[in-house]
């Protein structure tokens, strides 16, 4: 049997609607009946590296984080907390009251500091941490290229995780002049704003990109859920995925906060020179309007999202040209912006 999808606290669906997985199911097993799917593991870069607490001395040390030292860094690494965990609940199912383990999401304060000052302070799930700085560094405008990012450390902390970043020093006083500070849920991507002027900020037009087909938008939706490997096993995270009609999903990241994934995927497709315009961006959520800023700063000319987008996301859809793809399931979708790009002419490429 299958458990109804729940939405999160912003009374989102977690899930795109369009295939149920069991959620008492384990990773793999969620994903046995599905076609074979890309796996998406974090990509090695290497300006990555954690933190290390040396217990004798005190001293920091950093190494660089590569296969070859994944193993010597394992007590590092386990000090970061999993991205799902078990914990005990009584699942109350026809009257009957059962004890049991459930998994959820993790959920940790992560900070990301630039030249050891914070710069913002986000709750994100522990997972893709290095595509989560460069991506959100990105977004923000921080940076223009990860290459602007001269080094990269995800220090484990007490309190929470620490991207901790140095930038190039146009690149930091360009930061420092800004002033701008915020601290905000997974759920939020706003808060700490010096003024509503910052809140709809310019966003840069995209390029004109390619032209897909609704079949096209159909297929890539329903690629997502089996290459969401943590939402099989908590029914609580949302995804962002870049797809293109060649191969189909090529990149997906996950998070508690739908800004997170999306800031995640950002981060991937940078490392990895992802051409933007060569597909779509792919969302579990609703769009409200800082995921359009967000796939603006990417360059995606196409938005897809399996829930409606805001009257603001709209507009400023609009502004980038960026065409607008909601309620995109199984059934059908919905175009609110640029329906040019999406005929039933386009060529496939596979998809």
């Amino acid at each position: 049997s299958t458990e109804p999808i729940t939405p999160d606290r912003d009374g989102e669906a977690a899930q795109v609607a369009m295939s149920a997985v069991p959620s008492s199911s384990p990773r793999g097993a969620a994903m046995a009946d599905a076609q074979p799917q890309p796996a998406f593991p974090p990509v090695t870069a290497p300006l990555l590296k954690v933190a290390a607490q040396d217990v004798d001395d005190g001293t920091t040390q950093a190494m660089a984080l590569t296969p070859a030292t994944a193993t010597a860094i394992g007590e590092t690494a386990a000090a970061i907390p999993t991205p799902v965990a078990p914990v005990l609940r009584i699942a109350w199912r026809d009257d009957s009251a059962n004890p049991g383990r459930r998994m959820v999401a993790t959920e940790i304060p992560v900070a990301l500091t630039y030249a050891r000052a914070t710069h913002a302070v986000m709750l994100a799930t522990p997972a893709d941490l290095e595509d989560f700085a460069i991506g959100f560094s990105l977004a923000e405008g921080i940076i223009r290229t990860p290459a602007d990012i001269l080094s990269l450390e995800i220090v484990p902390l007490p309190e929470g995780i620490e991207c901790r970043m140095d930038v190039t020093d146009e690149r930091l006083n360009a930061l420092t002049r800004r002033q701008r500070r915020l601290a905000g849920p997974s759920g939020c991507g706003l808060c700490g704003l010096d003024s509503l002027a910052d809140a709809i900020r310019p966003v840069p037009r995209v390029a004109k990109g390619m032209a897909f087909s609704p079949a096209m938008i159909r297929n890539a939706m329903l690629a997502m859920p089996a290459a969401q490997a943590l939402n099989a096993e908590t029914r609580a995270v949302h995804a962002a995925a870049f797809w293109t009609p060649d191969c189909g999903l090529i990149a997906l990241r996950e998070d508690v906060g739908r800004h997170n994934a999306l800031d995640k995927l950002a981060g991937a497709m940078a490392r990895q020179a992802i051409d933007a315009a060569t597909g779509m961006i792919l969302l579990s959520s609703r769009v409200s309007v800082e995921m359009v800023q967000k796939t603006a700063m990417i360059g995606a000319p196409v938005l897809v999202a399996v829930s409606a987008p805001t009257s603001l996301a709209i507009q400023t859809a609009e502004a980038a040209g960026i065409t607008l793809v909601g309620i995109a399931r199984a059934d059908g979708c919905e175009v609110f912006t640029y329906p040019e790009r999406i005929t039933l002419q386009a060529d496939h490429h596979g998809g």
